[in-house]
């Protein structure tokens, strides 16, 4: 074959891959690095429950650990996620609104759910950047043959494939498994890329108490494998406290005094710094970055219910306590030690800006809503490159935060109330006066009503977005591709 001709396909075939992805953008001075990167992703853990949100000793549980990571690097007043566990997952790992990708609502009546494989995920843009892959804890994306973590892009894969509540069906007298083919008992699980996870032992109360032990074991056991077979890794690590039922591990039982949660909270520090001293003790801490956050605010049910701080509402309402959560990303000699920041960031972003970091694929051919935050991380600008959140719960849409406005056409007065209110004109809030969201601003709209057109250009915005590439349905099986985005 003549050398101009293999030249020319070699061509083809570069331009053929680009329309697809793009190489996150790195300036001309900026090569890639590849930093490994530790990713704990708490669950219904509230903005106000670490030392250095608030919480801490008032809280009867000191969190030493986290707040001392917080001053080794960037702590978000205002980070932000969605409202419920299964969307804010689907969020963090694709850069995209979860209503886009059909899992913008737990599963209630979809067995089949989930991601589709057509979607590209954070595990699978570190694999194509040359990483090891690995996943420690809950999944909440899938339950059935090819909606595994394994089939999105994860080396391996050690946890429960939904919630942690159902890890009482095995414990009640109650429980009928031979009443639906996924009424049935939730098992721990343990998998590799092109295999089918397997059961490793029943999902019952008293695994509930010991899962996050075993996650953190997990976890550095991978650090350790990978350090020594010299590969960078991508370590998530959604770990399964605060969600109900909350159960301390018995090394944390009564370690407290002051109860179940306390203990719980302690345990959670404890684990962060385990995987922490890890990092350390393997001479990797200049070259990893660490991240701690959650997928949402607490759940309101006593006595399972975690603190918001000064944020109104619990997950499944539109407000602050649901929607804003702790966020810390330690990055030694890169993100500036001790940095914090009230600019509104979202979950979705940390796809771009990893992407940006490790020269990732960041896919062209959807729409990708996250934003690259690299810059305003490193503290070479001020400003977040995002000033605005669409607001959703479920599949409905609530409205729009603004700066330090909300614009609401309807909200929850209380988490599962029924029927929910809604309004001929949008509720307004100023997050500065009211942080909790008591006071909508309606009785003086002549006074911030002209807040809704910048908050409305960006749901005008959104909602174009959603007929240029609609949302794939909820319980859609693969394959799936969409149709050509008009």
């Amino acid at each position: 074959m003549p050398r101009r001709f293999c030249l020319f396909a070699l061509a083809l075939v570069y331009l053929a891959i680009s329309a697809s992805v793009e190489t996150g953008n790195v300036s001309a001075d900026e090569k890639p690095t590849k930093p490994n990167v530790v990713l704990v992703f708490l669950d219904n853990y509230g903005w106000g429950e670490p030392g250095c949100y608030g919480g801490g000793v008032i809280r009867g549980a000191p969190t030493p650990r986290i707040d001392r990571l917080a001053t080794e690097g960037f702590r978000a007043l205002n980070f932000n996620v969605e409202a419920q566990c299964t969307p804010s997952r689907a969020a963090i790992l694709t850069g995209r609104y979860a209503i886009r990708t059909g899992n913008a609502s737990v599963p209630i009546e979809t067995p089949v759910y989930g991601l589709t494989q057509w979607e590209y995920t954070l595990a699978e843009m570190f694999s194509d950047a040359g990483y090891a892959t690995g996943m420690f804890g809950k999944w909440h994306l899938g339950h059935t043959k090819g909606r595994f973590p394994t089939d999105q892009g994860f080396d391996e894969w050690y946890g429960v494939p939904n919630s942690s509540d159902e890890s009482a069906w095995a414990d009640d007298t109650r429980f009928r498994p031979d009443s639906h083919p996924f009424a049935r008992v939730e098992h721990i699980m343990e998998g590799r890329k092109g295999e089918q996870p397997k059961n490793v032992k029943v999902y019952n109360t008293k695994e509930r108490a010991l899962i996050d032990h075993d996650l953190t074991a997990k976890t550095i056991d991978f650090m350790q494998r990978q350090v020594k077979a010299k590969k960078p890794f991508f370590a998530f690590v959604p770990l399964t406290m605060t969600h109900m039922p909350v159960i301390p591990h018995p090394d944390f039982k009564g370690k407290t005094g002051n109860g179940d949660f306390a203990d719980v909270l302690v345990q959670i520090d404890a684990y962060v710094g385990r995987m922490l001293d890890s990092v350390d003790s393997l001479g990797i801490r200049k070259d990893t970055i660490f991240i701690f956050t959650s997928d949402n605010g607490p759940d309101p049910t006593v006595p399972h219910q975690s603190f918001a701080g000064p944020w109104g509402g619990s997950y499944f309402t539109g407000k602050e306590g649901s929607l804003r959560v702790p966020f810390i990303m330690r990055w030694p000699g890169r993100i500036p030690a001790g940095k914090v920041s009230n600019e509104i960031v979202h979950e979705m972003d940390l796809f771009p800006t990893l992407a940006r970091i490790v020269g990732g694929k960041v896919p062209k051919d959807r729409v990708i809503d996250g934003v690259d935050q690299l810059d305003f991380l490193l503290g070479k600008q001020k400003k977040s490159n995002r000033e605005h959140v669409i607001v959703y719960v479920g599949s409905e849409l609530y409205g729009v935060k603004w700066r330090n406005y909300k614009m609401m056409s309807k909200e929850i007065d209380k988490a599962f109330a029924d029927p929910t209110r809604r309004y001929g004109v949008p509720l307004l809030y100023d997050l500065h006066t009211d942080p909790r969201e008591e006071h909508a601003l309606n009785s003086r709209w002549y006074h911030i009503g002209w807040i809704r057109w910048p908050a409305g250009q960006y749901l005008v915005e959104h909602l174009k977005s959603l007929k240029t590439e609609p949302p794939i349905r909820p319980g859609t099986p693969d394959p799936y591709e969409p149709k050509k985005r008009k």
